[in-house]
């Protein structure tokens, strides 16, 4: 499958024959701009405006921005709902997490997680192979949040997200910060990741996208 990241949270997954997904697309006032992608699904993680794009790809596409169980052509797609830490009363901060299994490969996107969820939640989401999490702070997990959510989902590959770039608007600390919690020195990096299970790394590897335009 190919892994394309868009900037911000939005990326798009894609194999040949099944399901396009492109997650949180966002408007063009914050530095990037999103192509026009085509997509069989859209997922929403919150109602932030830097996730809820929903115009911006190219259709017909599926909608999806709550928990449930999900299977379109040829794609599972769980969504795992969370209240933020702020404000456990309210609707306004919760998040879904995707879920995505292709061909026996299982990609999580954490979406605007913003606290570092319980051991029986985590449980929850499964076995991740490939992990997509924010580690840019402000309204969401920092960088050392991130680490220890990898520690706990232990995934084998793992694709930071929403932290600061030349396009970026948003003011966001850049990788290097993510990169040394995690104790990492050299990382690769690429423009398009094409992975599936067998390339898989044996231990849990951090690659850096560079956002496609």
């Amino acid at each position: 499958m190919e892994i394309t990241w868009y900037g911000l949270s939005c990326f798009r997954l894609a194999e040949r024959g099944l399901a396009s997904v492109v997650t949180d697309p966002y408007p063009d006032e914050y530095g990037y701009v999103l192509p026009r992608s085509r997509a069989h699904i859209v997922t929403v993680s919150s109602r932030d405006p830097a996730r809820n794009a929903i115009k911006a790809p190219r259709g017909p596409f599926r909608i999806l921005d709550g928990p449930g169980e999900y299977e379109i052509k040829g794609v599972f797609v769980i969504g795992v709902a969370l209240v933020g830490a702020r404000d456990r009363d309210t609707m306004a901060t919760r998040n879904i997490i995707f879920v995505f299994e292709y061909s026996g490969l299982t990609v999580c996107h954490l979406g605007g997680l913003n606290h570092v969820p319980s051991r029986s939640q985590i449980e929850a989401l499964g076995t991740i192979d490939v992990l997509l999490t924010p580690v840019g702070g402000g309204d969401l997990i920092s960088a050392a949040q991130a680490a220890e959510v990898i520690s706990m989902l232990e995934p084998r590959l793992v694709i930071p997200m929403r932290y600061h770039t030349p396009r970026c608007k948003v003011k966001l600390p850049r990788a290097n910060i993510f990169l040394k919690e995690m104790g990492v020195d050299n990382v690769e990096s690429a423009e398009i990741l094409q992975v599936s299970r067998s390339t898989l790394p044996q231990e849990t590897q951090v690659l850096l996208l560079s956002p496609r335009q």
